[in-house]
């Protein structure tokens, strides 16, 4: 009985260990390993196709550009690395031009095994590498390649995407080609003939600026936008919003829950939902009853019993309870309005235009939170209508660090 049981036992191990022992599971780690790479591999190769297909004015089309989120892109800086129109027919010819292909974010766990694939694989692409604060960590190289600022926030690039950039010379008007004018080229309708990397190329027209669904290009703010020309009449109390680049009917109630004692109300400017007060709640009696109709705008001192000039239709009025002093102050909930801007306030977005508030004097400054007296400019270029406008700087761009949104605006000089 005691040799049977050894026998049996001595079978048992032997079975287990002939199942579960560390060599037998080498060939399927190796077999994973092997499928990770080649899908990462697949990745970077895709990329590099879709790149040297628009260098190269062809279209290359395949199912691993829809699977990897790759996209590419001309994108053109001025001097001060400012992103601007790619078009050198203009006054302005672009300083830097790129084309700029990149894929969607890869997961953390995959960097390492990236970045062997491109130094084994890519390793003289140069500025094929993985985006990661701010710059490009290119394979079989031990520098960072740094992407400006601009380009960042255009193309929302974040850590992990796999970033190809290709720097280009913008050809000249003026400039005289030494290659052959080949004037035997016939481009197909939809096309026209340009002198592209060196040869003619027929090209269609505005590739790089064409919008899906109901958006459309807009020229100054190099973007699409939605286009109003296709928005929807909707019925009962439902508001016209953009989803997915498509105009929807959407009700404007029910799409947010809000606290007590608000309500949802669509943002026209931002078309997103935001939670205000509800005007129907009942308020506390005030003492100063009945100042709406009389509600003035004056220096320190002025009262209600003083009323001369009511408020504009971009302000609220502001009551003191204690002395009943009333003033008028900016309201930049009624920037929407008709009435306030007769504009459409998307339009006034951009490098180059902002809002700013009219202001007629400095002492108005004092009841307005946020804003002092140093920070508001008067001079012609600046209205002192009390009502908002919109300030173009044309060819130059908006000084970020000397305006403050709505209220001021000043030009970069």
């Amino acid at each position: 009985m005691n040799i049977f049981l050894v026998m049996l036992i001595s079978v048992f191990m032997a079975g287990y260990y002939m199942f579960f022992a560390p060599s037998a599971r080498i060939p399927e780690q190796e077999t994973e390993y092997a499928i990770s790479v080649s899908d990462l591999r697949s990745i970077a190769e895709c990329a590099i196709a879709v790149h040297n297909a628009q260098i190269a004015g062809t279209t290359f089309n395949d199912v691993c550009i829809e699977q990897n989120g790759i996209k590419t892109e001309f994108v053109c800086m001025d001097s001060r690395q400012n992103v601007t129109a790619c078009d050198a027919s203009g006054t302005k010819r672009p300083q830097f031009s790129f084309i700029i292909t990149t894929t969607a974010p890869l997961h953390t766990s995959d960097y390492n095994e990236m970045m062997e694939i491109l130094e084994k694989n890519f390793s003289t692409s140069g500025t094929l590498g993985i985006f990661q604060e701010g710059v490009v960590l290119a394979g079989g190289t031990t520098s960072k390649r740094g992407v400006p600022a601009a380009i960042q926030k255009k193309l929302e690039l974040q850590d992990g995407q796999l970033v190809y950039m290709t720097h280009y010379d913008s050809p000249d008007p003026n400039r005289v080609f030494t290659g052959a004018v080949t004037s035997d080229v016939t481009c197909p309708v939809g096309t026209t003939k340009t002198y592209r990397f060196g040869r003619w190329q027929c090209i269609g027209y505005n590739l790089k600026n064409s919008c899906g669904g109901d958006m459309i290009w807009d020229s100054s703010l190099l973007e699409c936008v939605p286009d109003e020309t296709r928005k929807p009449l909707c019925g009962g109390a439902q508001t016209a919003v953009i989803v997915d680049s498509v105009w929807e009917c959407v009700n404007p109630f029910g799409e947010r829950t809000c606290p007590n004692n608000m309500l949802a109300r669509l943002n026209y400017e931002t078309l997103e939902w935001e939670c205000v007060e509800d005007p129907n709640k009942i308020k506390p009696a005030s003492k100063c009853a009945g100042a709406n109709s009389r509600a003035i705008r004056g220096r320190g001192g002025a009262t209600l019993r003083l009323a001369s000039t009511s408020c504009t239709d971009c302000e609220k009025m502001v009551i003191d309870e204690e002395t009943c002093e009333a003033v008028c102050v900016p309201d930049i909930n009624k920037l929407a309005l008709p009435a306030c801007y007769p504009g459409r306030a998307s339009e006034c977005a951009g490098a180059s235009r902002a809002f700013y508030f009219g202001f007629p004097d400095r002492a108005y400054l004092a009841n307005v939170p946020g804003v002092s007296a140093s920070d508001v400019t008067f001079d012609s270029a600046h209205s002192q209508n009390r009502k908002f406008n919109c300030l173009d700087c044309g060819t130059g761009t908006i000084d970020t660090s000397k305006s403050v949104y709505p209220y001021t605006a000043v030009c970069n000089n």
